[in-house]
């Protein structure tokens, strides 16, 4: 009975993870689907006509010719995927310079009016894009940002998430450490750099990690703010440019840009998770 309990369980988690997995099956089963199965398979929907859509779990005659046509042929690509770089990598790095001392002066000291401000933080942290937007965008209008990439990268730098997941870290690393090395003459420059950052690197590269998942797939700020200069658009904006005449490469496209986020995902699960479990984030 306990057998049969513990299939049927098994057999229910892995019904529900094929749900989850099917559109990226999908989407690289698509990716290598020739032009002409691709145009009879999603015609119905992209054409909006009367007959029926339908979808093999294999293509019928594998061709590599959209990765070819898009890598070698689609410099646009490129220029997207440069300008998604070029707005997250200084995101992220300007982050350490900001967030970093913020979170180990959040977990480390006390200080007139902490709690306070650190509510504001995530006060900050959880209104979504849609509440700030208008008045995030007036300030970038003002200071005459808008459709230039700082429009993207200055409010990333100032983000209060990666503050609130490494306060969380910070505040594991145990008082009697410190007070070890203030002890031994260690000024707070060097407990920061020797001791703060090594023991919360987890927290730091999770957090690092969150973020770049979120900026890598935005979609709203770059539509907002370079709303005037679509030359530089990141990549996440790529794909609803996109007809129904070359849904291949939409396909592949969607793999490439998914590429990326998965490796780093593979490679930092770990931290992902402890980040994730920090924040109280689901899914």
């Amino acid at each position: 009975m306990k057998t049969l309990r513990l299939t049927v369980k098994t057999t229910g988690l892995f019904l529900l993870a094929l749900v989850v997995w099917i559109p990226i099956i999908m989407i690289v089963n698509g990716s290598f689907m020739g032009s002409d199965e691709l145009s009879r398979n999603t015609g119905p929907i992209l054409r909006d006509t009367a007959a029926m859509a339908d979808w093999s779990f294999l293509p019928l005659y594998p061709t590599l010719k959209s990765y070819v046509e898009l890598l070698f042929d689609s410099p646009g690509f490129f220029v997207m995927f440069w300008n998604s770089c070029l707005q997250v990598i200084p995101s992220l790095l300007g982050q350490l310079l900001t967030a970093l001392p913020a979170a180990w002066a959040f977990a480390r000291f006390d200080f007139k009016g902490k709690k306070l401000l650190f509510t504001m933080y995530i006060l900050l942290m959880i209104l979504p894009f849609q509440v700030t937007m208008v008045s995030s965008y007036l300030v970038l209008f003002k200071l005459h940002l808008t459709g230039t990439p700082l429009a993207i990268i200055l409010p990333n730098l100032f983000s209060a998430f990666p503050v609130f997941i490494m306060v969380k870290f910070f505040r594991d690393i145990p008082k009697s450490l410190i007070e070890a090395a203030k002890l031994d003459g260690a000024g707070e420059g060097y407990i920061f750099f020797k001791i703060g950052i090594p023991l919360g690197s987890s927290g730091i590269f999770s957090a690092l990690l969150l973020d770049f998942l979120e900026y890598w797939n935005a979609v709203e700020q770059p539509l907002t703010f370079l709303s005037q200069k679509k030359n530089l658009w990141p990549l996440s904006l790529y794909l609803p440019a996109i007809s129904a005449e070359n849904a291949g490469i939409a396909f592949t496209a969607s793999v490439v840009t998914m590429a990326l986020s998965l490796l780093l995902f593979l490679y930092g699960q770990r931290y992902l998770e402890q980040g994730i479990a920090a924040s109280g984030l689901k899914g």
